[in-house]
């Protein structure tokens, strides 16, 4: 078993096109969900999993957070911003954010998510230069992302398998949905200058190289990315509060 994440990195950078007209003067990682902004959820959930160092990339809108949030302590954390005066897209973000993440494995949480995966006992095996948790494909995205080796468990991690870049037989059910969530070696981006880059191509070469794996989640997530979910989102919380 591999070294647990030390530090978060939390991805907020984002224009959030899809969330207008909620995000022309409001980042969506400031968009309320069940009473309190979004951010707010994942940050308390983070400190009582055991983190203290935060990551936190912010570009449209930013000063927003960053004026809320302030250095995280009331949050019983510690946040640092990677400013982005233009978008870098995920691993371009990560990149930046690089020197302050430091050299051992890093969690990574996109903002614009709700789910109740248990972040207290993450690890990876050292193995590889990923570990993604992948959800059963959303309505919105019924192609998924990335396919599973169910012949290729990891051992002592339920639900943890070699990830492959093809379509491979073994995986009838076809591809799964990246959550937004993942465990990262600094490794991973070795080679890659710094500019816009998406993740998605970065993890793909890796997974040739046998070096990602996956656990399948199957509690409850959302993609927070339109109006429409969020309402879907806010719904769901309130029955469970009044269920």
């Amino acid at each position: 078993m591999g070294r647990l994440p030390l530090k978060v990195m939390i991805l907020a950078a984002g224009l959030g096109k899809r969330m207008l007209p909620l995000t022309a003067h409001r980042p969506k990682p400031l968009l309320e969900v069940a009473g309190k902004p979004l951010i707010v959820h994942h940050l308390e959930k983070l400190q009582r999993a055991g983190y203290r160092e935060v990551v936190m990339n912010i570009g449209h809108l930013g000063e927003q957070i960053s004026a809320l949030l302030g250095n995280g302590q009331q949050f019983g954390l510690s946040i640092e911003y990677s400013r982005e005066e233009a978008l870098l897209e995920t691993a371009g973000g990560i990149i930046k954010a690089l020197p302050v993440l430091g050299d051992g494995p890093f969690l990574v949480v996109n903002a614009d998510l709700w789910c109740d995966l248990p972040l207290g006992n993450l690890s990876k095996h050292s193995d590889y230069l990923a570990h993604l948790y992948l959800v059963d494909n959303p309505v919105h995205h019924p192609r998924g992302d990335f396919f599973l080796d169910f012949t290729q468990p990891l051992a002592d991690m339920r639900d943890s398998f070699v990830v492959t870049d093809t379509d491979d037989k073994t995986a009838p059910q076809g591809a799964y949905t990246y959550s937004g969530i993942s465990i990262l070696e600094p490794a991973l981006f070795d080679g890659y200058e710094p500019g816009v880059r998406a993740l998605a191509p970065v993890l793909r070469r890796a997974i040739t190289g046998n070096a990602v794996s996956a656990t399948l989640y199957r509690g409850k997530w959302q993609d927070v990315g339109t109006p429409q979910r969020l309402n879907e989102l806010n719904a769901w919380l309130s029955s469970q509060c009044t269920g």
